[in-house]
């Protein structure tokens, strides 16, 4: 799974004796700590003014560690924010805590549906910055990522759509999100009946091809093979699989809602 995050940026540009100390992201509720050094001459700090979206921050920056403060610039909870930090030349004053600015997974659904076919439509509320949802799908025994729709990072209510393909039988979803702290935010699980035929695969031992199907006929199926090591050697989705290029040996394939066991020849 690809995680996306708003990224934070620290640009240092130098004109003359001076220098700008920039950084950008997201507003999450929580204020930026800058450890401020002596200037290079010894007299006075290295940060000279700060400014927030181009206004200048009040109270100064002449001691050795201060607050950003937001709440001094209106600034509501997921509003972007570019803070520039001017200083002098030989110095550079450290933001402590850039990742307070990354955006958090702080969603709520609100309502969550699916029909027979898989297409999810879910509402949320509370989002406090851009992350993608990632709509995952239960099948094989284990929560696989289906795709991704990106978030609005908004309050909301906000909602979204997704199709999932479908297995035979009672099929499950949910939605999560992943943000900087790395811990998955989750959205109740949906389960629904499909219409899907159970799929069947054919031959178990294999000389050339696996076919998928469904009431006797070629049906395209998802499937994932894995040689006896538990490496993943092929995927994807169709009626059948070339495996004139596998190693004999012992292989394990899951399609449909299936686990089952095959030998290569």
């Amino acid at each position: 799974m690809k995680l996306l995050l708003v990224p934070i940026v620290v640009v240092l540009t130098v004109f003359s004796l001076r220098a700008n100390l920039s950084i950008e992201g997201s507003y999450q509720g929580k204020n930026l700590y800058v450890q401020n050094p002596a200037s290079e001459d010894g007299f006075g700090f290295c940060a000279s003014k700060v400014t927030v979206n181009g206004d200048i921050m009040p109270g100064g920056v002449s001691r050795s560690a201060f607050e950003i403060d937001f709440s001094l610039f209106n600034i509501e909870v997921g509003q972007d924010v570019f803070i520039v930090i001017e200083h002098g030349d030989g110095c550079t004053p450290k933001i402590l805590n850039p990742e307070v600015l990354l955006p958090r997974s702080t969603f709520e659904v609100t309502e969550m549906s699916v029909t027979k076919e898989g297409k999810i439509k879910w509402t949320t509320t509370g989002e406090q910055g851009e992350l993608p949802y990632v709509v995952e799908q239960y099948r094989w025994n284990k929560w696989v990522n289906a795709g991704e729709v990106d978030g609005e990072g908004v309050e909301g209510p906000n909602t979204y759509e997704f199709e999932v393909t479908p297995h035979s039988g009672e099929n499950k979803v949910r939605v999560v999100q992943i943000d900087h702290t790395g811990m998955k935010r989750k959205s109740p699980e949906k389960t629904f009946e499909s219409d899907v035929e159970e799929v069947e695969m054919a031959p178990k031992k294999v000389k050339t091809e696996i076919k998928f199907t469904a009431n006797g006929e070629p049906t395209d199926t998802k499937y994932e093979i894995y040689d006896a090591y538990g490496n993943i050697v092929k995927k994807g989705y169709s009626s059948n699989v070339n495996c004139e290029n596998l190693r004999k040996g012992a292989y394990y394939i899951n399609f449909d809602n299936k686990n089952e066991k095959f030998i290569k020849n």
